[in-house]
């Protein structure tokens, strides 16, 4: 996997700085050349208008902007430099409500803290290998929020009131 990884470009966001380092030291242990940094979102978003980025890594909780409104900001906004980036959230919150909340906001994948390298290079291995389709509904944009396919499933909609656009 190194020889995919070391031309890939990341962006690392979280404010605290011994994070970001053992996260930088995570990715570059595995080949990985090109990490751009930001303490939050509102220095990530100035960071993807300038550099073109393949994956963001984003800490949930950070001020002024944190990675679910950075999240959102990334899908949503017209002057967006890339609605479709995989976005990692690192979080400390694993509480479920925590959870559906990055996921709400269109957040590719989730890594729980204490981070791994072992956890954090699954989820690069998903966003990579394993893209999920993005969808478009009234209220989302990312990344399809349903992980299991039915076996069963014969139909265009997963259910009868499905209004999902595929991407």
């Amino acid at each position: 996997m190194s020889a995919a990884l070391e031309q890939l470009r990341f962006l690392l966001v979280d404010d605290n700085h011994h994070m970001r380092a053992i996260v930088s030291t995570i990715l570059k242990g595995v080949g990985v050349r090109h990490v751009h940094e930001a303490m939050d979102g509102a220095e990530a978003l100035q960071v993807l208008r300038n550099a073109q980025i393949d994956i963001a890594v984003v800490d949930f909780r950070m001020s002024p902007l944190d990675g679910v409104q950075f999240t959102q900001l990334v899908r949503n906004s017209p002057d967006s430099a890339d609605p479709f980036l995989p976005i990692i959230m690192l979080t400390g919150f694993a509480e479920r409500h925590r959870v559906f909340e990055a996921r709400d906001a269109g957040v590719t994948e989730i890594v729980v803290k204490p981070v791994t390298a072992r956890s954090l290079l699954d989820r690069i291995n998903t966003v990579i290998f394993k893209p999920r389709p993005f969808i478009r509904t009234a209220d989302y944009f990312g990344p399809c929020r349903r992980r299991r396919d039915d076996p069963h499933y014969t139909g265009p909609h997963r259910r009868g009131n499905d209004l999902t656009v595929e991407i």
